[in-house]
């Protein structure tokens, strides 16, 4: 079946070098791509859990306070530091 897609260049020449080099079509290289990228494993709820969840900082009233970046480096990420000591 014959389609039409509007892909990054830079995908496209990937794709065209790794044809190439392999001696392929360029058809058949986009057909393994996109066959790989639909057989990958979605990502499951466990790895949704492992992200890493930034703290909401909440404040009473208007939010006026402008923070340093060196006070919100304090904030993000001294908890981990201390507990790696």
């Amino acid at each position: 079946m014959k389609t039409t897609l509007d892909l990054p260049e830079e995908l496209v020449r990937e794709m065209k070098v790794r044809a190439a080099r392999e001696g392929r079509k360029l058809r058949e290289v986009a057909t393994e791509v996109i066959q790989r990228g639909l057989s990958a494993p979605t990502p499951t709820k466990e790895v949704a859990a492992k992200r890493i969840k930034f703290p909401i900082l909440r404040c009473e009233g208007p939010a006026t306070r402008q923070f340093t970046p060196e006070e919100l480096d304090e904030i993000l990420f001294q908890p981990e530091i201390d507990s790696l000591s």
